[in-house]
């Protein structure tokens, strides 16, 4: 069996039409993008790729385009974006005109709401918990263990904005709202999310990509590219795509990522998605 590690993205670029590609762990770190990444991108498109951003950031697309010109990540770097809050949006819908009660930051998510008429309240009065992130960067889902006691007393019903359970922070590893969603379902609570590794979101990344080509594609021409066994890997598998594993990220300390990797060790983790790999780098590289 040939190795899947892998020096660059240019060994792969022939055999794919498309990337669906992660973005925070991948592209940027939070605080700061990563060149080479970009410039693989860049490089990609030029040969006549497509690239579709496909990201679990609990907003629409709009913010995270201005995040990335912030970051210095050019538009020629990508074709189009599809967000976790962009999948949300649909199921909140239903609750238009009903109470929500909201967990994250109290600002920073506004843009998943607007438009949609939610009224947003305490948790003895609303519907439904909405989580887009933890409501601080330092908190464990374990500190929302009496606020889980009273949304399991009412039965309320959670939608996650973002599955990500955590997410690389310049050196640091930072709980998301994905965590809070495994930790209300481990206690009986009914959780939707509709980022990855979930069917919505690949679809529409998807259709973007074939917009985007003027054409139709084909899924063995397709090519995901993540960081996460739980969200990059497993929706690549759902849907029928090739991964490419960045393994510098989220899972760096336990597969010793940069120093001397073991394709067996980083097989071995991938393996319980059902993901095809296609190959594996410490970072995103041209």
């Amino acid at each position: 069996m040939p190795s899947t590690q892998l020096s660059n993205l240019a060994h792969l670029a022939p055999s794919y039409d498309a990337l669906l590609c992660d973005v925070w762990g991948v592209i940027h770190n939070g605080i700061k993008a990563f060149p080479a990444a970009v410039e693989a991108l860049v490089n990609y498109r030029a040969q006549g790729g497509v690239v579709v951003l496909i990201t679990n950031a609990p907003v629409p697309s709009q913010p995270i385009i201005e995040m990335l010109d912030r970051l210095g990540v050019p538009r020629t770097a990508w074709d189009a974006i599809v967000s976790s809050g962009d999948a949300t949006r649909a199921l909140l819908a239903p609750y238009k005109g009903r109470i929500i009660h909201h967990v994250g930051p109290q600002t920073n998510d506004d843009a998943l709401y607007e438009g949609l008429g939610l009224v947003r309240g305490q948790a003895a009065e609303a519907e439904v918990v909405v989580v887009t992130d933890l409501d601080h960067d330092d908190e464990e889902p374990e500190v929302y263990a009496p606020r889980v006691a009273q949304w399991l007393e009412r039965n309320l019903p959670m939608i996650c904005a973002n599955p990500d359970k955590v997410v690389e922070h310049g050196d640091q590893l930072i709980y998301c709202g994905g965590a809070l969603g495994d930790y209300y379902a481990e206690r009986g609570g009914t959780v939707q999310m509709a980022g990855k590794p979930f069917a919505p979101i690949y679809d529409e990344a998807f259709r973007l990509a074939e917009v985007a080509a003027g054409r139709k594609l084909e899924k063995p021409r397709i090519l995901g590219v993540g960081d996460s066994v739980r969200t990059d890997a497993t929706g690549a598998a759902g849907f029928g795509i090739d991964l490419l594993f960045v393994s510098g990220s989220i899972h760096a300390a336990e597969i010793d990522a940069f120093a001397n990797p073991d394709a067996a060790v980083i097989e071995a983790l991938v393996a319980p998605s059902g993901a095809r790999l296609a190959g594996f780098l410490p970072r995103l590289v041209w």
